[in-house]
């Protein structure tokens, strides 16, 4: 499995978006626009969550197995695998949805006079931010599961490969 690179997660991120601000401009021609639901911000900042305490988990017991402590319980390579595996696929989940939600929120831009659409861009931009903090937190996890330098392989250290 490849590393998470941000140019391509910036790249999702940038299509989406003006896709959605494409989009939005249409839809709204027609007299409609799709809202941008309070469980956006909320789902993606639990996803986030979850990613952090998992690579937390994961670092103090590599941290306990390498001190040799005598109560440390060690890492299964499978669940490693699995958690970063998790992690790639919600970053670029992630960078799609705040992708489409920052289009969305930046068409929103124009109407901030109107009230609903005042707190579609709000609801918006927390999106946004919940999907940066989801990024942010598949990185560390990667970093924290990634496998040690080895001579034999040029030195490069991959990630867990499934």
């Amino acid at each position: 499995m490849r590393e998470l690179r941000i140019r391509m997660l910036a790249g999702v991120f940038v299509v989406a978006g003006v896709l959605s601000w494409a989009g939005a401009r249409l839809w709204n021609s027609v007299g409609t626009l799709p809202s941008v639901p309070l469980a956006a911000p909320i789902v993606l900042a639990v996803i986030a969550v979850v990613l952090l305490a998992t690579a937390l988990s994961i670092r103090a017991r590599l941290r306990a197995q390498r001190e040799r402590r005598p109560e440390a319980k060690g890492v299964d390579p499978l669940m490693a695998a699995r958690a970063v595996v998790f992690g790639h696929a919600s970053a670029l989940v992630a960078a799609l949805v705040a992708g489409m939600y920052g289009g969305t929120g930046v068409f929103l831009l124009e109407s901030l006079d109107i009230p609903a659409r005042r707190d579609q861009a709000i609801y918006a931009g927390f999106s946004v931010l919940a999907g940066i903090g989801v990024i942010a937190a598949a990185m560390f996890l990667e970093r924290v599961c990634k496998l040690p330098e080895d001579d034999e392989h040029n030195g490069a250290g991959t990630a867990p490969t499934v």
